[in-house]
């Protein structure tokens, strides 16, 4: 294991379980939420008005995702899974912030996800800012005041504006080091010799109190802030390097035997080693709770989605659960996992709170597969957090050596994702080996291999919930011919590279714009035309 590098040492569990957040979309509402965090934070003053420049996938479908409340609902400074998301607008208004949006349009040399945030504040002072939604609720800034930066929140952020002049980049390191703080990273960005810089350090954790003062009194700092979000890796140990962290599936397997522990196991020590095993234990906690309320409360009383395309599908599945259907096609157990799977969809798209499961598209499959699987095996709280686990494992893997966001490799990144997750957390929970469960995870891949992604009228309704169902579909019988014997040919990681390189290789049209597919059959276009929420 030691001859490979490992750089996963500071992606908790629960940014691929994760975010626990508020609806529809982790890429197109928590990371367009995230961006607005971020940017707002580099203003010192109150921002009064905001305009939002949106590109690509954001411009034809922020409507419909509800990207345009979460970028407002990111400048008031809500957190993602926080229900007053979907009152933005108004809460904006009481705050007597100005907001618009601009639709920048289509531009191949951006990000999908990719919005532009101009600030003013109340003290005269405007900032502009780039910033790009990676999926999962991960993002990125990339550009300040038409600098190229590279700030993503993965770590406590001290972002320092000041003059390009000899001896200042010396002088904030000098002063971090005497104030005992570690850099992880820094980088320092300039527009001309001599002229504005802007320098981000990247931490282990938040500076203590009085830092920021002191950075501020420097001749040459301009302006500095500190920036952190939910999910950093402020209270993490960066460059941590021991057997339970791995990159791939080969690294994952040596592991696993080195320690003769499942998927699972060998994911919870990693995450207790990075933020300790009680905060572990507590998160998953939390994420089962709230899988459990999502993939059983639309069962319960359904609700109509934001676009009217969707609600009560899942009682009618699960109405239906036993019986002649049932045992004649899906069988009792994968109707109810089914169910339950597009119950999550229905809580999403009516802006409800949920756990992305990579990501809030896809979030149904392993929920519905992992509690419907572990009621029937009747496996106990430990043992499902456990098959959990597994399934971050390799959410883990695939979204740093690949990707699970619909905008960038259509949707067999996020639902075969999911599928791929949810296999390999089954095959775990029935007693196979993890080698067992990295092939199963592979057949559910190949399996979904270019499913594209059409959201009809840009909202994650249509077909993302019958997705769902079949993601489920598919993580049962992946997880049914491994653990029958049946190999998959092409072994977990080069399945990885395949389902990114097949990605790629989509046009933009069947990646998440609801500008192919479905979203342009006669009838979607009809039903956009009637629902209104997207023109």
């Amino acid at each position: 294991m030691a001859s490979k590098p490992q750089t996963l040492a500071t992606t908790s569990a629960f940014e691929i379980l994760g975010p626990i957040m508020v609806g529809p979309s982790s890429s197109h509402t928590a990371g367009a939420l995230r961006c607005g965090n971020v940017a707002s934070s580099l203003l010192e003053g109150t921002i009064r008005r905001v305009r939002f420049t949106l590109w690509n996938s954001f411009a034809h479908t922020y409507r419909g995702h509800g990207t345009d409340r979460a970028l407002v609902a990111g400048i008031l400074g809500l957190s993602c899974d926080d229900e007053r998301i979907r009152n933005a607008f108004q809460l904006a208004d009481e705050r007597n912030l100005a907001y618009e949006f601009v639709v920048g349009g289509d531009d191949s040399s951006l990000h999908p996800n990719t919005v532009d945030i101009d600030m003013w504040d109340d003290r005269g002072t405007h900032v502009t800012v780039r910033g790009e939604s990676l999926g999962g609720g991960r993002m990125r800034i990339t550009r300040i005041n038409g600098v190229g930066v590279d700030i993503s929140g993965a770590y406590s952020t001290l972002f320092v504006a000041h003059r390009d002049v000899p001896g200042a980049l010396a002088a904030l390191t000098s002063l971090l080091a005497d104030a005992q703080v570690n850099i992880a990273f820094c980088r320092t960005y300039r527009t001309e010799a001599g002229g504005k810089a802007y320098s981000v350090f990247e931490t282990d954790g938040a500076p203590g109190e009085g830092v920021l003062p002191r950075v501020r009194e420097l001749d040459a700092v301009n302006y500095a802030t500190f920036i952190e979000l939910p999910g950093s890796a402020s209270a993490l140990a960066p460059g941590v390097s021991t057997p339970e962290l791995f990159d791939d599936g080969e690294q994952l397997l040596a592991a696993c035997k080195e320690m003769s522990m499942n998927i699972g196991a060998v994911m919870a020590v990693r995450e207790a080693n990075l933020i300790g095993e009680d905060r572990a234990v507590a998160s998953m906690r939390r994420v089962l709770a709230i899988m459990r309320e999502e993939t059983t409360a639309p069962i319960r009383r359904p609700q109509r989605s934001l676009g009217g395309f969707i609600g009560g599908e899942a009682h009618n599945v699960a109405l239906n659960g036993v019986g002649r259907l049932s045992s004649a096609l899906m069988g009792e157990v994968q109707t109810m996992a089914v169910a339950r799977a597009m119950a999550v969809l229905e809580r999403s798209a009516s802006m409800g709170v949920i756990v992305a499961a990579p990501t809030a598209g896809s979030a149904g499959v392993v929920p519905g597969c992992v509690l419907a699987a572990a009621e029937h095996l009747g496996l106990d709280d430990n043992q499902i957090m456990d098959a959990l686990f597994c399934a971050a494992a390799i959410g883990l893997n695939l979204s740093t050596a690949a990707c699970v966001a619909g905008a960038e490799g259509g949707c067999q990144a996020e639902v075969g994702s999911a599928a791929a997750m949810a296999a390999a957390a089954l095959v775990q929970m029935l007693g196979g080996s993890p080698t067992c469960a990295l092939d199963a995870a592979s057949i559910a891949l190949s399996n979904l291999l270019g499913l594209v992604c059409d959201p009809v009228g840009g909202l994650v309704e249509v077909p993302c919930q019958n997705r769902n169902a079949i993601g489920v579909a598919a993580a049962f019988s992946a997880a049914q011919l491994a653990l029958s014997g049946i190999r998959s040919f092409v072994p977990f990681d080069e399945m990885t590279k395949v389902m990114l390189a097949v990605g790629h290789a989509l046009p933009a049209s069947l990646r998440e714009t609801a500008k192919g597919g479905i979203a342009v059959a006669p009838s979607a276009l009809e039903a956009c035309r009637r629902c209104g929420i997207c023109g």
